[in-house]
């Protein structure tokens, strides 16, 4: 299994031209505000505070890239369906995922993040959709997966499933408290940046 043994905020972008130049395969992490991204990614790369967090929607605003082991980076996508925000901000977080989704090469996949707690949005359509249509797999990782009981998993999934049209194999249930599920995670990684 792969082992993280080092990583790091490599870069903050609000611009592609802010982007790191060096073509390592990436995997981007893209979902509505507050489901948890930051988390996951700390959890993953085994770091309590790398990636910023906040109870507060929106904190992630720009591209954050993680750079891990010197092998790959873990990208961090701005959160969408931030209603309180003024729909300037909403039009240019939208225009900053887009780019980067448009025009990053070394982009391998994108995960989408969900709350397991709650039936994806239209919002989350939109982005499953798109994720398809590019010829990605369509990963969904649904977070706090410690806030439910484990007997109620499949019910979760099971919404997840016939609001997004994925299949239940695909759709992984985590928790950056707990970290059920991390491993299962790391080995898919490992397997992308292989290709």
């Amino acid at each position: 299994m792969l082992k993280i043994n080092f990583s790091s905020l490599e870069q903050v972008a609000g611009f592609k031209s802010q982007y790191p130049k060096e073509k390592l395969p990436e995997i981007a992490f893209a979902g509505r505000s507050n489901v948890g991204k930051s988390s996951m990614i700390n959890a993953v790369l085994a770091r309590k505070n790398l990636a910023r967090t906040s109870s507060k929607p929106g904190k992630t605003r720009t591209v954050n890239f993680y750079l891990a082991n010197d092998e790959f980076r873990l990208v961090d996508l701005p959160g969408y369906g931030f209603a309180s925000a003024p729909k300037s901000e909403i039009i240019k977080w939208a225009k900053i995922i887009e780019e980067y989704l448009e025009d990053r090469e070394n982009l391998r996949e994108i995960f989408l993040v969900v709350d397991i707690r709650h039936r994806p949005t239209d919002d989350d359509l939109d982005m499953y959709e798109y994720i398809i249509a590019n010829g990605f797999t369509g990963y969904v990782i649904a977070t706090k997966a410690d806030k439910i009981s484990k007997g109620k998993f499949d019910k979760a999934k099971k919404e997840i499933s016939e609001k997004l049209g994925v299949e239940r194999d695909k759709i992984i249930p985590f928790s950056a408290e707990n970290k059920t599920n991390r491993e299962k995670i790391l080995s898919l990684i490992e397997k992308i940046i292989k290709k």
